[in-house]
């Protein structure tokens, strides 16, 4: 009765113990190129709202059900609506309608060069745009740290004294 949900089987698929590391870099690199087709198709047309049973995508975009389930938790974070990932059925209506700069962000923050690279974007972006969604994502994750204050420096409360005789303390 207690049937794994689809997103379960796709990552114990995905991410499996029971495959050495040649099979798990063959079946990446497979899904990789299924993925790449998909992303083709979808910002050929960026306008248009994608929609449908999961198992209809998956038939649209001639993959099996289980890679479409993995194609839609990689996605699902770009979308404008997610979809129920967790609980989904092959029957369950789902929507590819997604944020452009978050798919773009994401791409970018996933490392996937296969993707945000993809002719496709030069019609939806112009190269600046690009390149600012890019610097965008990258400093998004680069943590600054503001100057130390040092013990002899003026207080930043604006008392006048030192650091180490005000707030320092």
């Amino acid at each position: 009765m207690s049937e794994k949900c689809l997103l379960d089987q796709w990552r114990d698929m995905a991410y499996s113990r029971e495959m050495d590391k040649g099979q798990l870099e063959r079946f990446w690199a497979i899904y990789f190129d299924v993925e790449k087709g998909v992303y083709e198709k979808l910002l050929a047309e960026p306008d248009t709202e994608v929609r449908g049973t999961v198992q209809e995508l998956a038939d649209r975009y001639e993959m099996d059900l289980l890679t479409m389930v993995g194609f839609l938790d990689g996605i699902n974070d770009s979308l404008k609506e997610p979809n129920p990932i967790e609980t989904m059925t092959e029957s369950t209506e789902v929507s590819l309608v997604y944020d452009k700069e978050k798919l773009y962000k994401n791409m970018v923050d996933a490392k996937a060069d296969w993707l945000y690279g993809l002719p496709q974007w030069e019609a939806i972006f112009d190269e600046e745009t690009r390149k600012r969604l890019y610097k965008e994502q990258k400093n998004s994750g680069t943590v600054r740290k503001e100057k130390k204050i040092g013990r002899n420096d003026p207080c930043p409360c604006g008392s006048g004294k030192k650091y180490k005789k005000c707030c320092g303390r």
